[in-house]
């Protein structure tokens, strides 16, 4: 078994012991298998075929928000948040009453994701400490629980993982100091060109940012989100459209077994579970815009026959519903700039008529929520499977 020296324990004053990490990358560079590098190539050529297919949509613009939604969703109920993606969907239509106020969670994460895509996309800023910085005060600031976090802000004293105290905890991150130097090593390790293939070092990225637990609250959501912005960064994608969240949430006990060995050296063990996260996820991307691609060609068949009158209203909700597929009246009435509710309701019917939409729960008179259900249903059936099972 390969060994790699990621760091050790070590008594702290307070006569508990906290993880220090040793440099990084370490000195002796990392010795990876045969078998694992070719595991590396496979998921680098899916990478590509998924860069390929995304291409071929009409507008990928148009259904990336959905990918966000979905990784945010997942990364946030690896931390315990009980709603769901269609939550997220729904509260930006019509908060309703009982909706599960950690719904808000996923809101904060969309939005950090969104601030991501522009300072890495448009205004091509390096993922530096900085911008990890950034990252998490957008994901912490106003959010539902943030009476003892620091948006934006590394922490500035001893925190534990598991457990009531630093001497019973699961783990324990390096204390302040060691922690600064940690984070240097990190940001030089990110932004220096050297042989490592890419995957693998954003899998590497991921791992020792979790190991280091920079922040109070929110490590593992902003960790998560730099794996993405890493392979955008590096140009591997077009589009960052591969979310390896919903793989570690339907594996959430792997997960945190495996960062866990990779604290103990057995750093190989760990990049073999990212790479077959990576693997899993590309293959699963390439099938939902495979499956969107059809659809969407489908209901533009659909709409096309609906007369020349009602085409060009008809087309305009279509292509909103890629991007909000749970609707309202009063939505669709904005989208088609209808001067009436009853204009916007009939279009509405028609769209159930030709099964593009269909009622959300039960009808009721007031307050009709409509859904895209088909559209849904790409993102969100193996999710639900895995949820079930």
């Amino acid at each position: 078994m390969r060994i790699t020296e990621i760091g050790e324990l070590k008594t702290q004053p307070g006569g508990f012991k906290a993880f220090i990490p040793a440099s990084f990358p370490p000195t002796a560079g990392f010795d990876f298998s045969s078998a694992l590098l070719r595991k590396n190539e496979d998921a680098g050529r899916l990478i590509g075929k998924l860069d390929g297919v995304t291409r071929e949509l009409p507008d990928m613009d148009y259904f990336l928000l959905m990918y966000l939604r979905k990784d945010a969703a997942s990364s946030s109920q690896i931390e315990g948040t009980q709603a769901t993606m269609e939550d997220a969907i729904e509260a930006d239509i019509q908060p309703r009453a009982k909706m599960p106020p950690d719904v808000d969670d996923i809101q904060h994460y969309i939005k950090a994701l969104h601030y991501g895509l522009k300072r890495v996309g448009k205004d091509d800023f390096p993922l530096t400490l900085r911008l990890i910085r950034e990252l998490h005060r957008e994901l912490i600031h106003n959010a539902r629980a943030t009476s003892r976090v620091d948006p934006g802000e590394f922490r500035t004293e001893q925190v534990w993982i598991g457990g009531t105290r630093r001497d019973n905890a699961r783990y324990v991150p390096p204390p302040v100091d060691e922690m600064h130097r940690a984070l240097s090593d990190l940001e030089r390790f990110i932004n220096t060109s050297d042989s490592l293939p890419v995957i693998i070092k954003a899998g590497l990225i991921h791992g020792q940012f979790e190991t280091i637990h920079p922040f109070k609250d929110g490590n593992g959501r902003t960790g998560r989100m730099l794996i993405n912005f890493y392979l955008w960064q590096e140009h591997f994608l077009e589009k960052p459209v591969l979310f390896l969240s919903s793989y570690f949430n339907r594996n959430r006990q792997l997960y945190y077994d495996k960062l866990d060995v990779y604290n103990h050296g057995r750093v190989e063990e760990w990049v073999n579970f990212f790479l077959d996260g990576v693997i899993e996820i590309a293959l699963e991307a390439i099938e939902t815009v495979d499956k969107i691609a059809a659809l969407h060609q489908k209901d533009m068949a659909v709409v096309q026959t609906m007369g020349k009158r009602a085409a060009k209203s008809s087309m305009r909700v279509l292509t909103s519903l890629y991007v909000q597929p749970i609707v309202s009246v009063a939505r669709v009435q904005e989208w088609t700039g209808f001067s009436t509710r009853a204009g916007a309701q009939k279009l509405i019917d028609r769209f159930i008529e030709k099964g593009i939409l269909s009622y959300k729960g039960k009808a009721v008179k007031y307050g009709q929520l409509y859904e895209y259900k088909p559209y849904l249903d790409i993102f969100l059936a193996k999710d639900r499977h895995s949820n079930s099972s």
